[in-house]
């Protein structure tokens, strides 16, 4: 695959995961957050399946019952982070949704440096101030106009930051990245239609899920199981750098889907915030990106490369 069409697959999976977040807002007029999201990971599962199946084939043995527990384990924390965002819908914009989910790249490194000890470049503390600042402003620059469902997306984005951590902790020593999707959609679904069931009785019926076909689908085999597909293979031949610019689109998109379907506005002010939260996002991929690339292609000549570098 060329560069150009991995950026263009890449592309269009932020386009869907924008416009995913219209879905999933108009679908609670129907079903309630648990059974919306119940149902949209079970077809995301379905639509995976088959991919894990193939690769399930290709590995000579089975995953352990110790693999098979730590990919539950995932799967727990994925439903948490798809919960809480789902439930934040209820209340806040899909522009505010969008923009605060964003915050989980900048979450990523600061969880890591907190849980595990990973070394967080500099320049992250500065996009965490920067996001900070960005957040408030999106808020109209008064922190009390921030409803509690633009606090459960705070929320959702370090659970969605935990999620990426575990993946990238052991989906290279698993080797089934398919796999683990899949178990992270099955936990999901399963859970989802679970605390449907005991909580959202009274909204379940043929006409409620007739009413949300169109959003379950669209987000359940589209924006879960597609393009989680596409991302993996475009992934393989685009650099970092290039994806993270890319994929940060996908806040734009909410912004941009949310004003032409849904009528919603942001004031100035706001879109500053918005603009903050995405500048921190970036920086927080592009700055150690482009160290690396520079510290890459200065000279080996030049003196104490080696001490900057470590």
């Amino acid at each position: 695959m060329s560069r150009l069409r991995a950026d263009l697959l890449l592309l269009i999976t932020a386009l869907v995961w924008g416009s995913a977040f219209v879905g999933q807002a108009t679908a609670m007029e129907h079903v309630g957050p648990f059974t919306f999201t119940g149902g949209r990971f079970l077809l995301a599962a379905l639509a995976v399946a088959p991919f894990a199946l193939w690769e399930s084939r290709r590995r000579a043995r089975p995953l352990s019952r110790r693999n098979g527990l730590i990919t539950a384990g995932i799967g727990l924390v994925f439903f948490l982070a798809c919960i809480t965002q789902q439930v934040g819908l209820q209340v806040t914009s899909v522009t505010n949704a969008g923009f605060l989910t964003a915050l989980y790249v900048v979450l990523v490194p600061i969880l890591g440096a907190a849980l595990w000890r990973y070394k967080a470049p500099g320049i992250i503390w500065g996009a965490a101030l920067l996001s900070f600042a960005g957040t408030f402003l999106l808020s109209g620059g008064n922190g009390a106009a921030l409803n509690w469902g633009d606090a459960i997306m705070v929320v959702s984005a370090l659970f969605w930051a935990a999620q990426v951590l575990l993946v990238g902790k052991y989906v290279e020593a698993l080797e089934r990245p398919f796999a683990i999707a899949f178990m992270q959609f099955l936990v999901t679904g399963l859970a989802g239609f679970g605390f449907g069931l005991a909580f959202e009785a009274d909204r379940l019926s043929a006409a409620a899920f007739a009413g949300a076909s169109f959003e379950f689908l669209y987000t359940g085999i589209l924006s879960g199981g597609l393009c989680f597909t596409l991302q993996s293979l475009a992934q393989r031949h685009t650099p970092p750098s290039d994806a993270a610019i890319i994929m940060s689109g996908e806040a734009l998109f909410a912004a941009l889907f949310g004003a032409l379907l849904l009528g919603e506005r942001l004031t100035p002010l706001a879109w500053s915030g918005a603009a903050l939260i995405l500048i921190a996002v970036l920086a927080t991929q592009l700055g150690p990106a482009l160290r690396r690339r520079d510290l890459r292609d200065a000279p080996e000549e030049a003196p104490g490369l080696e001490d900057r570098a470590s």
